[in-house]
């Protein structure tokens, strides 16, 4: 499989004149029953009518569409999820943002397909943008999503308001969690424990869990109950394009992590950039670790709970490269151990000069996310994480948390 971003290169990238972490603790307040539109994924004998939501996920790598349908009955029912994505992301169409708008409007014949048509005027939709156009120029993104509104309000689909807009880093992350808890089961009321979630995008991180501090409301029926304490860091996110850095000279970037003999362009967040191995110096993993060490060292803060904290389930980059890395299966996912990644980050990287990775990046996207689950957050390398890309068949992202949410803002109960 070829891949379509390199991650520390993103990193290095837009993380350049950072001066501290970007440190967040989420406020994002649920504060009324949202726990009582919490489905579960079973189909009930005797239900009432079913409804249906629309929520596009526009990241930087690709735009996704989440059509979720709901069972109406004492409490909604999640009962299907149909996703679809197109690459690349919106923000690649930056020159021209009619495209963005043409591929929101390809997508959305996946929800007319999916959707009857006579419950199309009862079904929202909704699109967030993440990290790609938070990189962006405001005027620019902006003009994406004037694109975006435009096919929106000239579809059959419900359009509330608010339909169209760009998600911060710590919604992002909360809402991850939200997804991922609900459909583990975690957030049940007789449940006291939950997972945390590891997101790993291709313009931004979140790590996402329930600290150990007491809350001042007991883990009950609403997922306002826990306040949402969770820390949520936000980080390689929201900074401004590249001024200077060791071995990065404007636009151009030389690396360890690269075939001596690799040159490339790539473009991202609309500008394009020249990237090479170092031809006169040398490659493989010690180096290439201390050139991410650099990025990412001092800049996330390390929360000591980690150290005694919950279950993490680790999805987006952190899947995809353990399956381009051939450590777990690309359908069932797996259990893997930080050390896991920094053992095959090794093999990739000694072993790129005399036997070519499927990709030139794969040296340097393992690595970096080795330093990142070290260094970065403060894993030990024995800590068990689980990769997975569905949770019951539906995606593990901030799409259906998001949805949640927008119920819940709405009141429907």
């Amino acid at each position: 499989m070829k891949l379509t971003v390199p991650l520390l290169l993103l990193v290095l990238l837009v993380v350049a004149g950072l001066s501290r972490a970007q440190v967040k603790t989420s406020l994002l307040d649920l504060t009324n029953s949202i726990g009582s539109i919490l489905p579960s994924l079973s189909r009930p004998a005797n239900h009432s009518r079913i409804f249906y939501a629309v929520m596009f996920d526009a990241g930087s790598t690709g735009t996704r569409i989440h059509v979720y349908t709901f069972i109406q009955k004492e409490l909604p029912v999640l009962d299907n999820e149909m996703f679809h994505s197109i690459k690349p992301g919106l923000s690649a169409y930056v020159d021209s943002p009619e495209m963005a708008g043409h591929t929101v409007k390809m997508l959305l014949k996946v929800a007319k397909k999916t959707v009857p048509r006579l419950e199309w005027k009862r079904t929202p939709v909704v699109l967030r943008a993440t990290a790609g156009l938070r990189l962006l120029a405001a005027e620019k993104a902006q003009a994406l999503l004037d694109q975006v509104q435009h096919v929106f309000d000239e579809s059959p689909f419900l359009v509330p308001d608010n339909s169209v807009s760009i998600m911060n880093g710590t919604n992002e992350g909360i809402l991850a969690w939200i997804s991922v808890n609900f459909l583990t089961g975690h957030l049940k009321a007789q449940t006291k424990k939950t997972v945390g979630i590891l997101d790993l995008g291709g313009g931004s991180t979140q790590i996402t869990f329930l600290p150990k501090l007491r809350v001042s409301c007991s883990l009950a029926d609403t997922i306002c109950r826990y306040k949402l304490n969770s820390l949520v860091i936000t980080s390689l996110d929201e900074t401004s394009h590249v001024l200077a850095l060791t071995g990065l000279e404007w636009r151009v970037f030389k690396s360890s992590c690269l075939p001596k003999k690799f040159r490339d362009e790539w473009s991202f967040g609309g500008l394009t950039y020249q990237v090479s191995g170092d031809p006169d110096g040398y490659a493989g993993y010690k180096l290439c670790y201390q050139e991410v060490l650099k990025v990412v060292k001092g800049i996330i803060h390390q929360p000591y709970e980690l150290q005694d904290s919950s279950v993490f389930y680790a999805f987006s980059y952190y899947f995809d490269r353990a399956v381009d890395a051939g450590l777990i299966d690309g359908v069932q996912g797996g259990m893997l151990e930080v050390r896991d990644f920094k053992k095959r980050a090794k093999e990739v990287c000694n072993k790129m000069t005399k036997y070519p990775p499927i990709s030139s990046f794969l040296c340097m996207d393992m690595t970096y996310i080795t330093c990142l689950l070290k260094d970065g957050f403060g894993f030990k390398e024995s800590t068990v994480l689980q990769l997975t890309k569905k949770v019951n068949n539906v995606e593990s992202s901030w799409a259906l948390g998001a949805t949640l949410d927008y119920f819940h803002n709405l009141k429907i109960h």
